[in-house]
């Protein structure tokens, strides 16, 4: 069951490079940076994440990221989703993430699955939210 949204985010793809396939899946590397909100503290975000093409024309993706908040709390991350190509360029993306964090006020990630949904659209703007799984 989703509980409630612990964060949200926009902002923008800063590189991708390709890399070797994995078992003959054209593979992309994408890192991204956002800013928005995670259990309401103001956060910065940068991320990095490897997609497969799947031969269904899904994708598999994987990916770890480093959150700052602007009163000084740090977390990081890891995650997997499938995303789907549309017709106008951009991905949908939804899948799982797990943190982890020191700081007192993000201390609850540590206990907690969150869900995703991943937006990138055709120009390379981000968009994301994540909910607690109960």
């Amino acid at each position: 069951m989703l509980g409630e949204r612990i964060g949200e985010e926009i902002g923008k793809v800063t590189s991708q490079r390709v890399l070797p396939s994995v078992n003959g899946a054209p593979t992309m590397e994408t890192s991204f940076q956002a800013a928005g909100t995670l259990y309401g503290v103001p956060s910065t975000e940068t991320a990095t994440y490897i997609a497969s093409l799947r031969p269904d024309g899904t994708l598999f993706g994987q990916g770890q990221g480093v959150v700052m908040g602007k009163t000084g709390e740090a977390a990081t991350w890891t995650g997997s989703g499938i995303g789907r190509m549309k017709p106008d360029g951009s991905i949908s993306y939804r899948g799982a993430i797990y943190y982890q964090s020191a700081s007192p006020a993000w201390a609850k990630l540590n206990s907690v699955a969150g869900v995703f949904e991943y937006e990138v659209d055709a120009q390379g703007q981000t968009k994301g939210q994540v909910w607690e799984w109960k």
